[in-house]
């Protein structure tokens, strides 16, 4: 496997993308459970069809590109494969001086938008640092591992020790990057509305802004036809209600605006994600996550 990731990782990115979309609708009319669940929430969101369809094919472009972004060499810069849309935004929180927490749900290239952003405005002393789930097969975790810890780029497992690297992170005005639309383990979330459905959504984010003081912005890596690159937009996020309005108050705002992004670019949401399941047991070597536990 090890050995098709590097042959893949040396195509270029049209042909990747060719053969994604070709791989994307082999998944969906191979798999029942999957398309099933794709259709459902699509209609669950109450959106076109016609409009949605081509997500099949992102959804596939989304599995050949990863090994092109992992194993891409990190003096191989993206240059002009990205362009910027709402750098204005960046550029005004950054001059703030406080940390600024990214959130984009699984929408387009969203490994392509710390990559983007670690390029044009990081260094090794000041990163951003993404939240990531370790890989359980050896051969992928140092994959991933490896990948994932390119110059201006740093990471943090799923685990109370990442949460506290991220605080720190944005304590010291550095950047970090979330995608609040993942199911959490038990513990961790609140059940709040997501496209007119109960969802079981991360307390993370929220608890993060209001303890770091953070300013909040919304980001997502639209993949360009063709092949030709991407496209990463900013956008400001909405207003958080304070922390005495509760958890679900603050998973509710922010759900609205990460559907508001896909409502925008549904063709490159991964609908067959299993959004409203039950969330598993805590699994990540650590009791869930308090106001107080996290900054210690």
């Amino acid at each position: 496997m090890l050995l098709l990731f590097r042959l893949l990782a040396r195509m270029p990115l049209p042909i990747l993308h060719a053969m994604g979309a070709l791989a994307g609708w082999l998944t969906y009319l191979g798999s029942p459970t999957y398309r099933e669940r794709f259709r459902a929430n699509v209609a669950a969101a109450g959106l076109p069809w016609a409009a949605c369809r081509p997500a099949i094919a992102a959804a596939g472009c989304m599995i050949t590109e990863t090994p092109w972004l992992w194993l891409r060499p990190p003096a191989e810069r993206l240059g002009a494969l990205v362009r910027w849309e709402g750098t204005e935004f960046v550029e005004a929180a950054r001059a703030q001086g406080r940390g600024v927490l990214f959130l984009t749900p699984h929408l387009g290239c969203f490994e392509i938008t710390a990559q983007a952003y670690a390029e044009r405005y990081c260094s090794t002393d000041s990163p951003i640092t993404v939240l990531y789930r370790p890989a359980r097969k050896d051969w992928l975790k140092r994959v991933v591992d490896d990948s994932r810890g390119r110059p201006g780029l740093a990471t943090a497992p799923a685990s109370l020790a990442g949460v506290r690297q991220m605080i720190r992170a944005l304590r010291q005005g550095q950047t970090i990057g979330l995608l609040p639309d993942q199911v959490p383990p038990d513990g961790l979330g609140v059940w709040a509305p997501f496209f007119g459905k109960p969802a079981y959504t991360m307390t993370l984010a929220a608890r993060l802004v209001q303890q770091t003081g953070a300013v909040l912005l919304l980001i997502w890596g639209e993949r360009l036809p063709g092949g030709q690159g991407f496209a990463v937009h900013v956008m400001p996020a909405p207003e958080l209600p304070p922390a005495e309005a509760g958890a679900e108050a603050a998973a509710t705002v922010i759900n609205g605006a990460m559907e508001s992004m896909i409502r925008n670019a549904p063709g490159q949401y991964l609908w067959g994600y299993h959004r409203y399941k039950s969330p598993r047991g805590l699994d990540i070597g650590a009791a869930p996550v308090s106001d107080a536990g996290a900054q210690r």
